[in-house]
């Protein structure tokens, strides 16, 4: 590992010396690029150095100790016994940030939750996945801004979509995504018998304007009147917008705000992180079928979790997590289910990377 970190060094450097350059600073995509780079790499080279620092005084100690009087050795294997321990910590946080980056990871993330199998009862459920959400993200001193919502008749969402902006958003968020199952009695059974309905949750990376290029004769543009529930107007002016991008056939709409420049605006914030999340995919479907494998399909048409309301209980079916305290999760207390997933992904990385 530190033969790999004196690489880094120099490359820290070099990347330093051209955040300076003119020309990059003139090149909004680059520098930003660069930008993330350059955080990466001095967080990296900067624990290597710790570690390397650790493992020169551990050797000076030893070296003392077979030298040093009675009195001193009691001393100088009790400062062994922490320096060793801080070269196995320093070690194993190494590993991981050598471990290859998501390139999400700085990025917000846009969710869309939408009532899926079960009617007004899917709908309901959108609604308490979006304010679980909501919680989590005021838990996490993160950010939330809905972009767009379109309410049930019972005060569901059959749709809304909502950007989350703060620290490690996307390391946490992205384990999100996928179909989401609800066991309970529904508001509208009358015979008190438990049904089984879903929500679907699509957690996409924010783009920035420098990351997807979009041309304006490549846009079609619509506007009209917005509705409310059930299709009635809710305003006498065209201000809903519907964005559709030709080439791709990605439609986004949007009629939230009553200014249809704002819609246009937030339209074109969806429509610029899809058309990054199709690139992604095409590139990592690319190279999968490169290595002979798929990998990261990211199906979300499998059911990742159950919310079983009479058993109190949380049961995450891809590492096997059951936990009984569905009250406190809904109310944004996903901590657990969300470090156990970071857990994972991070314990598949190591194991994959030993077996390179």
């Amino acid at each position: 590992m530190l033969q790999r970190i004196a690489g880094l060094e120099d490359e820290l450097h070099d990347v330093e010396i051209r955040l300076g350059d003119p020309a990059v600073q003139s090149d909004p995509r680059q520098l930003a690029d660069l930008g993330r780079r350059f955080k990466l790499l001095r967080e990296i080279v900067t624990a290597g150095q710790q570690l390397r620092g650790a493992m020169e005084n551990l050797e000076v100690a030893r070296e003392m100790l077979s030298e040093a009087d009675p009195a001193e050795r009691e001393e100088l294997r009790a400062e062994m016994v922490e320096l060793e321990q801080e070269i196995e910590s320093g070690g194993n946080g190494l590993r991981l940030l050598l471990l290859p980056r998501d390139p999400n990871d700085e990025r917000n993330v846009i969710v869309e939750i939408r009532g899926a199998a079960g009617g007004e009862e899917a709908n309901l459920f959108a609604r308490d996945l979006f304010d679980m959400y909501e919680a989590f993200a005021k838990r996490r001193g993160w950010r939330m801004e809905v972009l767009s919502a379109s309410p049930s008749d019972l005060g569901g969402f059959s749709e809304v979509t909502a950007l989350f902006a703060g620290e490690s958003v996307w390391t946490r968020m992205k384990h999100e995504a996928g179909t989401h199952r609800v066991q309970r009695v529904p508001v509208t059974e009358s015979q008190g018998r438990v049904h089984t309905s879903s929500a679907t949750v699509l957690v996409i990376p924010e783009a920035e304007e420098v990351d997807v290029e979009i041309a304006d004769n490549d846009l079609r543009i619509d506007t009209y009147r917005a509705s409310g529930p059930g299709g009635q107007s809710v305003n006498t002016m065209d201000s809903a917008v519907r964005i559709t991008h030709v080439p791709t056939g990605v439609v986004v709409a949007m009629q939230d705000e009553k200014s249809q420049l704002k819609n246009k605006d937030k339209a074109l914030r969806v429509l610029r992180s899809r058309l990054l999340q199709l690139e992604q995919e095409k590139a990592a479907a690319e190279a999968a079928k490169l290595r002979g494998s798929q990998v990261g399909t990211g199906d979300r048409s499998e059911k990742i979790r159950t919310y079983n309301f009479k058993e109190n209980r949380v049961s995450d079916h891809r590492i096997g997590l059951t936990i009984h305290k569905l009250d406190r999760v809904l109310a944004g207390e996903l901590d657990d289910v969300s470090d156990a997933l970071v857990a994972e992904e991070r314990r598949s990385q190591l194991e994959a990377d030993d077996g390179s």
